[in-house]
């Protein structure tokens, strides 16, 4: 019975509490024969789900990467799985400062997005995951 109190207590290490990232953040895109729309077009640093609404004739790969060059990092370059005409889908990114390019192979021209600062913690925010 001491011997499972004992094993219980931690040994003695020190715990960092590190901080929860941001809260995702939604982001609206969608494609049009003509154009492609975004809502918001600026935020926070942190993560974000950017959610594409297919609304040209033909099949769509959309592509997120940031516009940078001789950057101190790597630059970040992602795509969704083809999105059906009509259809929706859906880029899970997580996004540092700096500009960005949401582009399509077959179609309008690209639109840019404006990251700013890292977005506060969702440490102390109720019902997070």
């Amino acid at each position: 019975m001491v011997a499972c109190a004992l094993a219980g207590c931690g040994g003695g290490e020190d715990y960092a509490n590190k901080p929860r990232p941001a809260t995702p953040i939604n982001v609206t895109a969608a494609i049009s024969t003509k154009k492609i729309s975004l809502s918001p077009k600026s935020f926070g640093a942190g993560p974000a789900v950017i959610i594409v609404s297919n609304q040209s004739g033909s099949e769509q790969v959309v592509t997120l990467q940031t516009q940078e060059l001789g950057g101190s990092k790597p630059g970040i370059k992602a795509s969704t799985d083809p999105i059906a005409p009509r259809g929706t889908g859906t880029l899970k990114v997580d996004v540092r400062e700096g500009t960005y390019e949401l582009s399509v192979p077959k179609g309008p021209s690209p639109v840019t997005l404006e990251v700013g600062g890292e977005r506060k913690s969702a440490q102390d925010t109720l019902l997070e995951p």
